[in-house]
């Protein structure tokens, strides 16, 4: 194969990874959502439109979310942690549910289908939409975080659901943190180091099980593509300041409601996918 064919086919695999990072990275600035939220269905239909086997699409979706997840997540708290917004207290309440919530993620990930996840992703995601539009922040459900184990009990349910998405829970952890009082500086600024309880842990599990699958893209690690990995971090990292200052310009709460609903229809579509195809 010649470099001028190599040339061909990469670019516009690498147009398309660089789009996709670039907007995660502006809408986790400008909406301060997590990036997988928006990776995980933009890395499954630009893989599926490169004609890689479908099998493990969703698969290979999730746990490239969780690895890209990482290292964002890490500059994320590192920033928090400098500010005094990372409280310890609260990771080792939420943490040690969400741990084992990752593992039981990772397992059941293991035996659901593509289209069991797809199904499962759709459904979370139209439930997480309705979160973003209601803002939970404005009501108050109790005075402080509630003491074992009942947090740890909703940090392992968060962490089910974070593994399976791809996503680093921020959207979950925020507002219930919020609705236990939690000043939003501190909630969002240990919601960013709880991220790194799913994605690490996650992104290891998800190269375990989809070690020996067959038919992977190139240059995978079990459900992980390197290539995709190393493409999209620094566009989403140069991109997040972006989406920083455009909050200060734009509408957000309207934003957010307009970005709520498409992520319902990228939910229905994918459900009308599994059950229609």
């Amino acid at each position: 194969m010649d470099l001028i064919t190599v040339f061909s086919e990469f670019l516009p695999l690498f147009f398309i990874l660089a789009a996709i990072g670039s907007l995660a990275g502006i809408l986790a600035g400008l909406m301060g959502i997590g990036g997988g939220i928006v990776l995980v269905p933009a890395l499954y239909y630009s893989m599926s439109a490169l004609g890689h086997d479908p099998e493990h699409l969703m698969h290979m979706a999730v746990g490239t979310s969780l690895a890209i997840m990482a290292p964002t997540g890490l500059s994320s708290t590192r920033a928090h942690w400098k500010k005094g917004s990372v409280d310890l207290t609260l990771i080792k309440k939420i943490g040690s549910g969400m741990l084992l919530g990752v593992l039981i993620g990772t397992i059941l990930a293991n035996y659901f289908s593509s289209d069991s996840l797809r199904s499962f992703f759709a459904v979370a995601l139209m439930v997480l939409a309705i979160i973003m539009v209601s803002n939970p922040a404005r009501f108050a459900l109790c005075d402080e975080v509630p003491h074992q184990p009942w947090s740890g009990m909703m940090g392992m349910i968060f962490g089910i659901i974070a593994t399976l998405m791809g996503i680093g829970g921020a959207v979950m952890n925020v507002p219930y943190m919020s609705l236990c009082k939690v000043p939003m500086h501190k909630a969002v600024g240990t919601a960013a180091a709880l991220g790194l309880a799913v994605s690490v842990p996650g992104l290891i599990g998800f190269m375990i099980i989809g070690w020996n699958a067959e038919n992977l893209p190139p240059f995978s690690l079990g459900y992980i593509n390197l290539v995709v990995w190393a493409i999209i971090i620094p566009f989403s990292v140069l991109m997040a300041p972006v989406g920083v200052k455009l909050a200060h310009s734009m509408p957000v709460d309207r934003l957010r409601k307009v970005f709520a609903v498409l992520l319902v229809i990228i939910a229905f579509r994918m459900l009308i996918e599994v059950f229609y195809g």
